[in-house]
């Protein structure tokens, strides 16, 4: 009877062992995902930023183009493409921002692949 009630006991340990990883593993993976989804929304707002400034700068050099169109002709190349640059930048950024945007993942998508195994695995045995 002792050697039963010991084997019982020793496999309730492993039990608990096993599920004690198991969280832990997942609090790991969530963890993990948080960051990242953390470090996509910090360059997401920085490339906005960064497209703001250049369309901000495009739109006051474009507006010192037109008000020095009439004026020397060597300084309207450098304007012009000044306010060139800065829009095609801020379209550029503007367009990195929105397929970021639509390319995001579902979020904790990873942890709940892993969840759905587990309960798959832990059902499979279970049978």
């Amino acid at each position: 009877m002792q050697e039963a009630g010991s084997g019982l006991l020793e496999s309730a340990k492993r039990l608990l062992s096993t599920l004690t990883a198991i969280v832990s593993t997942r609090l790991e993976l969530l963890a993990n995902e948080l960051h990242e989804e953390r470090l996509r929304l910090t360059q997401m707002l920085f490339f906005a930023l960064v497209a703001l400034f250049c369309f901000g700068m495009g739109i006051l050099l474009l507006t010192v183009f037109i008000v020095v169109l009439f004026w020397d002709d060597h300084r309207l190349a450098v304007l012009g493409g000044l306010s060139s640059f800065f829009f095609i930048s801020g379209v550029l950024l503007a367009m990195l921002l929105r397929s970021k945007a639509r390319a995001k993942p579902k979020l904790f998508s990873v942890s709940l692949g892993e969840l759905t195994k587990d309960r798959a695995h832990l059902e499979a045995d279970h049978e």
